[in-house]
C-alpha cells in the first residue's frame, strides 16, 4: 500500500510553519529590547531561580551546556546577569541576575503571551483550549 504524503496535511510540517512564525515574531519583539530568543531560555530559568549553577540552567531550560556558557558570557556582557563562587564547589559558579537583569523581566514577561494570543487568534476560546491541551498531552510523551 502506497503512502501519499501531502505536505499541507502533515503534521509536522503544520507545526513547523507555525513554531516558526512565532519564534520570528517572538525574536523581532526582544530585539526591539535589545534581547534575542536565544538569552531568552537562560533568563527564563534566572527569573523563576536564581542562584542556579551553569549545569543546572542548561538543564532546566533544555539548553547544550556549551550554548549556556555562550549565553551566559552575552547576559554578563549585558550587565544582566553576573557568576558568583559556588561555596560547595571552587570549579562552578551560581549564576545571579543583576538590578537590571530583574527589572528587564517586567518590560519583556508580557511578550510571549501577546506572541501566543496573536498565534492562537484564528481559533475561538474553545478551540484555544482543545489546542493547548492536545499540545500538552503531547510534549509529556517527549
Amino acid at each position: 500500500m502506497e503512502h501519499k504524503f501531502e505536505r499541507q496535511a502533515s503534521f509536522g510540517w503544520l507545526l513547523n510553519v507555525v513554531a516558526n512564525h512565532a519564534s520570528k515574531e517572538f525574536d523581532k519583539r526582544l530585539k526591539e529590547k535589545g534581547l534575542t530568543l536565544a538569552l531568552w531560555p537562560t533568563l527564563m530559568c534566572l527569573w523563576e531561580k536564581e542562584g542556579m549553577t551553569q549545569r543546572e540552567i542548561a538543564q532546566t531550560s533544555k539548553v547544550e551546556s556549551s550554548t549556556t556558557t555562550r549565553t551566559l558570557d552575552k547576559l554578563e556582557t549585558l550587565g544582566l546577569v553576573e557568576r558568583q563562587a559556588d561555596p560547595e564547589s571552587r570549579r562552578s559558579f551560581r549564576i545571579f541576575l543583576t538590578a537590571e537583569g530583574r527589572a528587564l523581566k517586567n518590560e519583556v514577561i508580557h511578550l510571549p503571551v501577546e506572541v501566543n494570543q496573536q498565534i492562537l487568534s484564528s481559533l475561538n476560546p474553545d478551540e484555544q483550549k482543545t489546542m493547548i491541551g492536545l499540545l500538552q498531552k503531547m510534549v509529556a510523551q517527549v
